[in-house]
């Protein structure tokens, strides 16, 4: 089972106690996009097999979301960090570093 632990509220929540929102730092598109752009914004994501980045919601929790770096095929959770974050921290990618130094992490 998939536990989490928000950054806010430091609770270590199980995975039904929490809201999954897709993949976390998209380059949202402006109003001025082509319609290749958007559609790439609202439909294209990446669903690797390995370290990904996500967004989740602390549902039964304070209801605040937050983003998580997880293996997609392990479960093993790298870290997770404030959804106001624009780029992964230092740290998370260090510890993905440090404990998957053969694969790389995504962007």
């Amino acid at each position: 089972m998939l536990t989490l632990e928000c950054p806010y509220c430091g609770i270590k929540a199980c995975e039904t106690e929490l809201a999954p929102g897709g993949q976390a730092h998209l380059v949202r598109s402006g109003a001025g996009a082509s319609d290749d752009e958007f559609e790439a914004y609202m439909f294209a994501r990446t669903n690797p097999k390995g370290v990904h980045f996500e967004r989740w919601r602390h549902a039964y929790g304070c209801g605040k979301w937050f983003l998580a770096a997880r293996c997609t095929a392990t479960l093993e959770v790298f870290g997770t960090y404030p959804a106001q974050t624009s780029a992964p921290p230092a740290r998370i990618l260090q510890e993905i570093s440090a404990r998957r130094p053969d694969e790389r992490a995504p962007k």
